[in-house]
């Protein structure tokens, strides 16, 4: 057994002292498919709403490139084995020399080919998830905030709950939600206790994910996140709560308010947060 594979084990047995069966289970299972999941980072965005023709990738986010900190967050999970970071072909060199190579990421990372919509590109990396891995770990590359307990937490509620299909990182809306016409015209106030706000990472079984992809290419239905083509093949997707501040790079305003928060995470936090450079 490798070191990641026993440090996976070892993890879900310390949580058994905690949650009895499940996480037995949870530890049983990550032992026997030498690790739990795999991670899919998507990184195939053209950067039209960002305003760069290049890409935003590989802007610089606290000194580092920006998909580099989403790579070390999962590279850092124990219940990870793999990780394929989807992007562009023409690409792919100055990620992996920029975002990969500087760092001493332990974690095996294979690179696919991005497509032409969201929906392609996590068809890719699907593709090109090795063999052994059960569960899928879905992640904008564009979310550098995220955290390895948010990770952790999201694989082990997937792997606790054998009638679950997929689990979605996200939030309770806290917003008041109005519903309108075409014309902006208020139609009704919809109690925003039935709502989340979603976000990254979304985790799956692997094979019902690929089935969903298949059903949605069958009918052309495009979604507008994974969960979706999961849940309209019939699968049953809960959320869960992760850190607000997962943000995502959008718009160039959210640069700013990005690099001030993991500056501040790098304060607080120190070398627990990132992958040092190899040199």
């Amino acid at each position: 057994m490798s070191a990641s594979e026993r440090g996976a084990a070892s993890d879900a047995g310390a949580s058994g002292a905690a949650t009895g069966r499940a996480a037995h289970k949870v530890a049983a299972e990550m032992d026997g498919l030498r690790a739990f999941a795999c991670a899919i980072l998507v990184c195939g965005g053209s950067g039209t709403r960002f305003g760069n023709p290049g890409g935003k990738q590989l802007v610089d986010i606290a000194g580092r490139p920006m998909m580099s900190w989403s790579i070390g967050a999962f590279a850092r999970s124990e219940l990870v084995g793999h990780i394929v970071v989807v992007c562009p072909s023409d690409k792919r060199d100055e990620m992996r020399r920029r975002a990969v190579e500087p760092f001493a990421f332990q974690t095996p990372i294979t690179f696919a080919d991005a497509g032409a919509t969201r929906q392609d590109s996590t068809r890719a990396g699907l593709e090109a998830v090795p063999a052994g891995f059960s569960c899928v770990a879905v992640h904008d590359g564009a979310r550098p905030l995220i955290t390895v307990e948010a990770i952790d937490r999201a694989i082990r509620a997937l792997a606790e709950d054998e009638a679950l299909d997929g689990v979605v990182c996200g939030q309770p809306a806290i917003d008041t939600l109005k519903r309108t016409d075409a014309d902006g015209i208020i139609l009704d106030t919809p109690p925003r206790t039935e709502f989340w706000t979603v976000q990254t990472p979304q985790v799956f079984r692997t094979e019902r994910l690929r089935r969903a992809c298949t059903a949605a290419d069958a009918t052309g239905f495009v979604g507008t996140d994974d969960a979706s083509l999961v849940e309209r093949a019939g699968g049953r997707v809960r959320c869960i709560a992760s850190p607000r501040d997962n943000l995502k790079v959008t718009v160039p305003e959210d640069l700013g308010l990005v690099d001030a928060l993991m500056r501040v995470r790098l304060r607080n936090e120190g070398s627990a947060v990132g992958v040092p450079p190899t040199t």
